[in-house]
């Protein structure tokens, strides 16, 4: 009696899960108080810490890229050979190597002198619109007063931002050969991204060694699950994008040879980047190609426009789903809240890593309900489940 009168009184001090989750949750709240209080010293010691850690991440994101082609040439191309991770490896970054020297010898140097030549003439292509527009007024009885406002509003700004692009260009170029230390952040990154995909078939087991050390089996078992899905939603549609973006490029630019539209280059490398943005990258592309060529070329503007609308239409009901497949799984209107708000919150990777972020959290709510829907045995308007689930697959209870 008297030991278990001992015993209960120790039993003040020991928190049970519910006291465990309301001191997390006071925690949190402090925690969450100091960072809006001191706002400014957390954003600098957090920059000062992702300045540190920058080749590392730069390395991971390069090496998330390169393993699937170094997967590939591991299973396919030296499966048989004693060293095989090394040669693919090998392989993949002289390729990627490549690519890069093409790009720096070709496509660049194109775009800079179409971006020189475009501010160069602009006085030229402007007097020759305005006749133009001068011409159309007279014509067709327009307001000119309105007109000549509003093209003067129009040259103004196209003069603008072209004039701050070619200047930009020529420092950017000299800013990334000069600074030592942003070369010694890329060598930094590269060797770390050789060091991850060779070292992943030791790093992957640690972290799930790791993970299973530090948390119960079933959460453990939930957790990586979760990873799996998510892996495979962003490499698939990055390296989907990317191919398809670069398809697009390539063949926006030779039709834009074939139909003689000005400055292919530079249109096709604007239209490629652009197309990496779901959704909105057609149209973030084409709007300011088709404010160059109204200037430059007004017929062929029009002729740009239906080539944009077809490109379009190829990529999206042919190209892209035969690439990219269902790989989010999202519908349009969760694709542009995605887009719309991680772009405004983090800018061009927001809008591009935006979509599979949403579709591994919209994925993970689907189940959620689903789980709480069989639970409780109703469907999603309160009625009996007892055929079907939310997912029109038939009930396994």
């Amino acid at each position: 009696m008297e030991e278990k009168d001992n015993q209960e009184r120790k039993k003040w001090y020991i928190l049970d899960g519910r006291s465990i989750s309301m001191l997390l949750v006071l925690l949190l709240a402090i925690l969450f108080y100091v960072g809006l209080t001191h706002f400014d010293i957390i954003s600098v010691r957090i920059a000062m810490f992702m300045k540190v850690l920058s080749p590392f991440i730069t390395g991971f994101a390069i090496a998330y890229l390169l393993n699937t082609p170094v997967s590939f040439f591991e299973r396919k191309v030296y499966d048989k050979q004693r060293y095989k991770r090394g040669l693919s490896i090998l392989t993949v970054y002289l390729l990627a190597l490549a690519v890069v020297v093409i790009l720096l010898n070709l496509v660049i140097p194109q775009v800079m002198q179409s971006v020189m030549d475009l501010a160069g003439n602009m006085q030229t292509y402007l007097n020759s619109l305005d006749a133009l527009v001068q011409n159309a007024s007279t014509q067709f009885g327009l307001d000119t007063e309105s007109v000549n406002e509003a093209l003067g509003s129009y040259q103004d700004l196209v003069k603008t931002v072209t004039e701050a692009v070619s200047k930009s260009l020529p420092q950017l170029l000299d800013f990334g050969v000069a600074v030592g230390n942003g070369v010694i952040t890329g060598i930094t990154a590269l060797i770390s991204s050789v060091y991850m995909l060779a070292g992943k078939g030791r790093l992957v087991p640690q972290l799930k060694k790791l993970i299973y050390a530090v948390l119960p089996k079933r959460r453990a078992d939930r957790l990586l699950d979760i990873c799996s899905h998510a892996n495979g939603v962003f490499i698939g549609f990055i390296n989907g994008k990317l191919i398809d973006s670069a398809i697009i490029g390539v063949l926006c630019f030779f039709l834009c040879l074939i139909i003689r539209i000005p400055y292919p280059m530079l249109i096709s490398v604007v239209i490629g980047v652009t197309n990496i943005i779901p959704f909105f990258g057609p149209i973030i592309g084409a709007i300011p190609c088709l404010m160059i060529l109204v200037i430059v070329d007004p017929w062929a503007a029009l002729r740009f426009l239906i080539l944009v609308l077809a490109l379009q239409q190829f990529d999206g009901n042919i190209l892209g789903p035969k690439i990219l497949g269902d790989s989010t799984g999202l519908s349009a209107i969760w694709v542009l809240i995605a887009i719309v708000t991680c772009g405004g919150l983090f800018g061009f990777p927001g809008m591009v890593l935006g979509v599979p972020t949403f579709a591994v959290l919209y994925t993970l709510v689907r189940d959620w309900v689903n789980k709480r829907l069989r639970e409780k045995r109703i469907d999603g308007n309160g009625r009996p489940m007892e055929y079907t689930d939310l997912t029109g697959k038939k009930d396994e209870l």
